[in-house]
């Protein structure tokens, strides 16, 4: 009697080096998780209305449109090499003098993080945004991080305070407050009806 043998092909995982070269030949968005390459699906309409709105915004308060990123990356913090793709970041100053002439639009540990990072949350993709990313971004001590949540109607902004993220939550006819940007005064509501 003959039994059948499985082979296993055991992959490495990604080096943050090799994600920056990959291409798959099509125009699909991946991030890396934990040296796994993971694809990304499609954006909502409504995540990207609110994404375009806040960059709007921040161009209206004066914020250089060389320090407003869209389908930047940033190296963060894993068990193994991890990069992210938020909806939207406000650069330093020196984070687009260590950007420039680079290859590719990517913040790497050695590079200044930027002030702020936003997250709009698709459905079904919470624990990502509130824990996993939380965490992540922690690790660069990226100064402040939003979690814009239209299905939950509320908006999370987390300060970088003596080695942790406050959180501060915003609904409503509240007015979103943020260390960084304080010119900023839209209210919650204002923000999540953005795409709408």
């Amino acid at each position: 009697m003959t039994t059948g043998t499985r082979l296993t092909t055991v992959t490495q995982p990604m080096t943050l080096a090799e994600f920056l070269e990959y291409d798959d030949g099509t125009d699909s968005r991946h991030e890396l998780v934990n040296g796994e390459l993971i694809a990304m699906p499609p954006e909502s309409r409504l995540n990207i209305s609110i994404a375009i709105f806040l960059l709007k915004c921040f161009l209206q308060q004066g914020i250089p449109d060389a320090q407003l990123a869209i389908k930047t990356q940033i190296a963060v913090s894993g068990s193994k090499a991890t990069a992210r793709e938020p909806d939207l970041m406000v650069l330093s100053e020196e984070t687009v003098l260590a950007l420039d002439g680079a290859k590719q639009s990517f913040v790497t540990h050695d590079m200044p993080p930027p002030l702020l990072v936003i997250e709009v949350v698709s459905p079904q993709q919470e624990n990502r945004d509130y824990r996993h990313k939380r965490t992540e971004y922690a690790g660069r001590q990226i100064p402040e991080y939003w979690i814009i949540d239209p299905t939950a109607q509320k908006i999370t902004v987390l300060t970088w305070v003596d080695g942790l993220y406050e959180e501060q939550v915003f609904a409503g006819e509240q007015v979103v407050t943020s260390m960084q940007f304080p010119a900023f005064k839209l209210t919650a509501a204002t923000v999540l009806s953005a795409g709408r």
